[in-house]
This record gives structure tokens, sequence and C-alpha cells, in this order.
């Protein structure tokens, strides 16, 4: 199992933070190697709300089901996965002393065993670290655009 923890504080207040990230439509756009981000069914925010991803690895397309297990408005949004690849994420959204917001985002995956296991794992592996400081990057500097909080 893969655990990755990292915290990024964005000069934009916690509701524009928050309000960026729980917009499933603006995945693709900030998460590294996401290609598709789709709700299952009507519902496509807060709590029980269930996705379809496709994240591209290198040459490798995984296929996911998430759904959202935790949800509170400008607090926490937790994915877990519920088909394909095995993974949980959790955003945690708290203002800093300046109105700015501190993000603390944990991510969990597994792999599955045996040949097909190692394969990805030598693909996933050596990538995630980059993904995720790239994702941060990324993420922050969206929230900050759009809130008119660029610093």
């Amino acid at each position: 199992m893969g655990h990755i923890h990292r915290i990024a504080t964005t000069t934009a207040p916690v509701a524009a933070c928050f309000a960026y990230v729980d917009d499933y439509r603006n995945v693709p756009d900030w998460m590294f190697g996401v290609t598709r981000f789709e709700p299952v069914g009507e519902q496509s925010q807060g709590l029980g709300s269930v996705f379809d991803v496709t994240m591209q690895l290198g040459p490798k397309a995984l296929h996911s089901r998430v759904r959202i297990t935790e949800w509170e408005q400008d607090r926490l949004i937790v994915l877990d996965s519920i088909g394909g690849i095995s993974s949980s994420s959790s955003w945690q959204f708290a203002p800093t002393p300046s109105g700015g917001c501190e993000l603390s985002v944990d991510f969990d995956y597994t792999l599955p065993g045996g040949l097909l296991g190692k394969a990805l794992a030598k693909i996933v592996e050596p990538i995630v670290g980059t993904a995720i400081a790239q994702t941060e990057s990324t993420l922050r500097r969206r929230v900050e655009e759009l809130s008119g909080q660029r610093g």
C-alpha cells in the first residue's frame, strides 16, 4: 500500500478553495493524469456522490469508481474507491491566520498483487511523488487565479 501526505497553503479563502475542489468538472484541470471524472447518476456533489475516473499514468489508463464517503462544507471531502484500483483520498480545508486556506491531502492506494501489480508499480510509483507535487502546484495556482487572490 502506498501513502502520500501533502499540505499546501494558498492565499485564496477556504470557501473558494473548497468550491473549486468540490466541483467535479474542475478535477481534470488540476489533478495530474486524470482525463475523466464523471458523475454516475444525477448526484454530482456531497455525501454519497459516485464518480467514474480515468487516470492516465504513462502508457497505462487506470479506471476506478469512487464514492464521497465524508463531506462537510468548507472543511472535508473523502473519496473511497468502490471499483477498479483501490484508493482513498482525504481533502481537509482549514483557514490560515492571514485568511487563506491550508489544504491537507492524504492519498492511499493499493495495487493488485501478482505480475499485474508488479508491472503497475513500475509505472505508478516513480510518477506518484511528481504527480502529487504538480497537482498541488496546479490546484493552488488555479484557485488563486479564480478567487483573485494571487499572491
